[in-house]
């Protein structure tokens, strides 16, 4: 296929939020990139908190930077163009092509009456007026940017949001079966048996979808599957016979397995460390590390790494008495740093934290946790809060700019390359303090430390290797903990080894001749009806 006919493709669905459409994905873009077929993801509208910088500046989900690293390619804006970012239940930020255009109500992007959008001063806007009611609008460009990637590439796999059967949003779906119309890309929809169900759940799918729609759905694929597969025969069976559709794979149940998430807290690389028996510290102690789950987390991927060594014991918590015993203490990324501010006061973090920094023993904040930890905010633009005060832990004045930062820098950290990535409208006036990242001729770069009290805006740093060894050993110094780096772990070589295990599960557990077919082909011709059809 690598050297036949561009353009190909397939859509992963699901039959609900978290069945699982990101790992297959990722494990489709892997299986096919080791056949040697030139491979993009594509997601046409993302909703999430965990975000990537590309090279070129631009914004997308990490899901979708990590399913490009599954198929061994650049990340790029087109590869995910329109991004939510919610600051709110009610409201989210809308990045389109990598660059935030606005805020906008939930009601009015998708399409009922609200208040009107608020533009971004200053905000990049791609050729496009955004407003409410309009998000039919975002088809045309995320339709552009799929035939850009299908020039490129072989092949490019798509992924779903939520349900194709959200029969409420159909009119104005761009990112599942308006996307697959739009293609005429083949769909796979993803159940997660592990919750029950999944049958019911296959057939009120398809059923619920109008004949255009159900004509595009090839099949299915079980995830989570515990046990003999033998015994989920019979019904795969009655399935086809229900249906006219086969089931592409019954993929396994495996601790740990996955990608960087959309949001909430289980994050695979994370997960499949803690879990593992075979890890040992290499020193005599294991080092513990409480992260505060602050509101609107942003990008807690940033303590994967941190999990990833032997002996390090990672635990988000809410709660004061929940730092007494860690050794250090990491507070994340927010999408509300005045919000996130007001609740470490509220629930008496803030108390723990500042007696913390006075017994010398390790704080870490990272984006908006560095902006929590610095003297006085000035927010016109995130939370419209006005001047705030911070903890006072660091020497640091953030003011919010309209204009986001979003870059990919490097320097040196405690003797040791160092590189990350920039997300963030708080801009940090350093008043004081140590250097804490610097350029090669030793000028501070960004953020700050004092004492054992450490804060960046950059998220990513500690997937560099030296410079996670070099601060564990002074986290553990600071500590009194004999705990001891393991002088070889790799974060890198980890995060491959999950997505080639993804790409195993493809290649052994999915009929791989027949997704080859949908993807060069599209669906089969002739698929049966299911009544009732779309109302």
């Amino acid at each position: 296929m690598s050297g036949g006919k561009l353009g190909g493709g397939l859509l992963v669905a699901g039959t609900t939020s978290d069945a699982g459409k990101s790992v297959v994905t990722a494990g489709i873009c892997r299986w096919l990139a080791r056949q040697g077929v030139k491979v993009a993801p594509f997601k046409a509208q993302n909703m999430s908190l965990n975000s990537f910088v590309t090279r070129e500046g631009a914004e997308i989900g990490r899901a979708q930077a990590m399913q490009a690293q599954a198929a061994r390619v650049e990340p790029t804006a087109l590869m995910n163009p329109v991004l939510l970012k919610p600051g709110s239940d009610q409201s989210s930020q809308v990045v389109l092509l990598g660059k935030p255009v606005g805020e906008m109500s939930a009601r009015g992007f998708f399409g009922s009456v609200g208040p009107a959008a608020q533009p971004q001063p200053g905000a990049v806007s791609p050729g496009m007026a955004l407003h409410e009611g309009r998000r039919e609008q975002l088809l045309g460009v995320v339709t552009d940017c799929l035939e850009q990637l299908r020039g490129t590439y072989d092949a490019v796999i798509c992924e779903g949001a939520g349900s194709p059967a959200e029969i409420n949003l159909r009119r104005t779906d761009i990112v599942n079966m308006g996307i697959a119309r739009a293609a005429r890309f083949p769909v796979v929809v993803v159940g997660d048996i592990d919750r029950g169900g999944v049958f019911a759940s296959f057939f009120g799918t398809t059923a619920l979808l109008s004949p255009q729609d159900q004509s595009l759905i090839a099949g299915y694929m079980v995830n989570k599957f515990r046990g003999d597969v033998s015994l989920l025969e019979p019904g795969m069976e009655m399935l086809r016979n229900l249906t006219g559709r086969a089931t592409y794979g019954v993929l396994p149940f495996r601790h740990g397995l996955g990608i960087d998430e959309e949001d909430g807290l289980r994050v695979s690389l994370r997960g499949a460390v803690r879990e593992s028996a075979v890890a040992p510290p290499v020193g005599e102690d294991v080092l513990r590390v409480a992260v505060c789950a602050v509101p609107l987390m942003s990008n807690f991927t940033d303590v994967d790494a941190l999990a990833a060594e032997p002996g390090v014991v990672v635990r988000f918590v809410d709660r004061a008495e929940e730092l007494v015993d860690a050794d250090l203490v990491v507070v994340p990324g927010t999408r509300g740093t005045v919000k996130a501010l007001e609740w470490l006061r509220e629930r008496g973090l803030a108390d723990a934290l500042l007696r913390r920094a006075a017994e010398g023993r390790p704080v870490l904040g990272i984006c908006g946790g560095f902006q929590v930890l610095g003297e006085h905010i000035e927010d016109e633009v995130e939370s419209r809060a006005g001047s705030v005060a911070g903890l006072g832990l660091l020497p640091v004045r953030i003011r919010f700019e309209r204009e986001k930062t979003l870059e990919r820098p490097s320097g040196t950290a405690l003797g040791e390359p160092v590189e990350g990535y920039e997300i963030h409208h708080g801009v940090a006036e350093v008043l004081g303090g140590e250097t804490f990242i610097s350029d090669e001729q030793g000028r501070r770069l960004e953020g700050c430390r004092v004492g054992s009290v450490w804060g960046t805006h950059w998220h990513g740093s500690l997937e560099s290797d030296g410079f996670r060894r070099a601060f564990l050993r002074e986290v553990a110094l600071a500590s009194g903990r004999r705990f001891v780096p393991a002088p070889d772990t790799s974060f890198g070589a980890l995060r491959e080894e999950q997505l080639d295990l993804l790409g195993d599960l493809i290649a052994e557990h999915a009929d791989t001749d027949a997704l080859l077919r949908l993807i060069e082909t599209g669906a089969p011709a002739g698929l049966p009806f299911l009544p009732p059809g779309a109302p």
